[in-house]
Parts: structure tokens; sequence; C-alpha cells
């Protein structure tokens, strides 16, 4: 959840009224994701939708920076400083074989029986086509 802004805070960087709309569309979201109903989920389906917008918020500024040089180094570092991208899921982004990955406890070994990873990160050609594969953590269908 991105830091509320006060006065001491400083000032965004140059650029930050292109982003700011479709920042705050997917806050306002994640907001109702927040306050939905969580009746009739499992534990950890409660917590998809906003897994899924963190993502969304994060993979939007990644790819302003990296992919359409859109904004500038000091606007994205600030981005990243008042946490509205997530960086350790960025940083695992810039790795070869993980630049679709879903969210990081996909892929720590310690979540998973006999230190493996996420049924997600299996590509679909190796699993069965007639079963249903859903992450337990994020409700993702394949991100591998």
């Amino acid at each position: 959840m991105p830091k509320i802004r006060t006065s001491k805070s400083k000032p965004p960087p140059e650029g930050w009224d292109d982003v700011e709309p479709v920042l705050d569309d997917i806050q306002r979201r994640m907001r109702e994701t927040e306050n939905e109903s969580h009746e009739g989920k499992r534990k950890n389906e409660s917590l998809w939708g906003v897994m899924r917008l963190d993502h969304q918020r994060s993979r939007y500024i990644f790819d302003q920076y990296y992919r359409k040089k859109a904004i500038s180094k000091e606007l994205y570092e600030w981005l990243v400083k008042e946490k509205w991208a997530n960086a350790a899921l960025i940083a695992k982004w810039k790795k070869p074989g993980y630049d679709n990955l879903c969210c990081l406890s996909c892929v720590q070994p310690s979540n998973f029986a006999h230190g493996g990873v996420c049924i997600c990160r299996v590509p679909r050609r190796d699993v069965d086509k007639e079963k249903f594969v859903e992450c337990m953590h994020c409700g993702c269908r394949g991100c591998a």
C-alpha cells in the first residue's frame, strides 16, 4: 500500500501527472477489492484480488520505465521509494525466466513441500490438459 502523502514528504518528480490517473484508478479498485465481502471464500482467496492489483500496478510502472522509457529514472525511483511499486517483484522480472512472474510467494521454496515451486510456474505443456491448475497463494493460472 503506498504511503499517504504528507506535507513533509518530497513532492513528486516531473512526469508524475502522466502516471497519476492510472495509479489512482488502480488504487481505487484496490480499496473496492479490500472492502468486498469475504464470505464463502477460502482464507487465501480473499487476498487474490489485492495481489492481482498490486501486480498490475507494479507491471505498469515497470513497463513505463523499462519497456516504453516513458518515465524518468528519478520518477521511477520515487515511485519505488513511496511503495507504489513492488521493488522485489520488479527485481525478479529483470531476471531471465521470471518476466511473467505473478507473485514472490510462488518462487519461495519454503512455501512448498520438498523445496519446489508453485504449480503456476510449471509450463502448461507439462500439466495435464484436464487438470484445473490454480495457485493457492495468488490464484494465478500459469505464469511460466
